[in-house]
């Protein structure tokens, strides 16, 4: 599936996401791998700090238009951050992720998952009755300890840091990453 022309294509549709005007994006896409299901991440950055994250776990529109509403989510209305400037559109580095479908992780502890857990290969959901969290495979970069990056995973998730149950239902995948 990877292709070395999905990246710059990818990266456009993303930019062009950004800038326009109007909530409307292309619907045509002009590859068929766009009009397939597909589940992205749309990463911004202004001088090298993160400036907005969104995404999509799983796969619930084509991959065309996930990119587009992602990119616009992340420049707009990533609620960490005030909305993308027009002075900003053009500075920003854009990353986009796209995943694989997730697969479950049978970890009936944090020690079975730290023994299963890919560090810097696994994409991890995080997920205990309604809270849930994720990070991409990027956030290993910064957090190389299974153990602090479960903890901080569960911290996003509103639980404390070495929070475990029964309950816990782990899933992983992976990114196709384009920068």
């Amino acid at each position: 599936m990877p292709d070395i022309g999905r990246g710059p294509v990818l990266i456009a549709i993303a930019r062009e996401a950004i800038g326009r005007e109007g909530p409307n994006g292309v619907t045509q896409w002009p590859h068929d791998w766009l009009r397939v299901p597909g589940a992205s991440f749309v990463t911004l950055r202004l001088d090298g700090e993160l400036r907005g994250c969104i995404g999509s776990v799983d796969a619930h529109r084509v991959l065309g238009d996930d990119v587009d509403a992602n990119a616009r989510a992340a420049a707009y209305r990533d609620p960490r951050f005030p909305p993308v400037t027009a002075g900003e559109r053009l500075r920003l580095d854009i990353e986009v992720s796209v995943l694989s479908p997730r697969a479950p992780v049978p970890a009936a502890s944090e020690s079975d998952a730290v023994a299963l857990l890919r560090p810097g290969i696994d994409g991890v959901c995080f997920e205990f009755h309604d809270l849930s969290a994720t990070f991409l495979p990027q956030v290993w970069d910064g957090i190389p300890d299974p153990i602090e990056f479960l903890g901080e995973l569960r911290r996003k998730a509103g639980l404390p840091p070495r929070f475990w149950h029964a309950d816990v239902r782990l899933s992983r995948y992976t990114v196709e990453k384009y920068a």
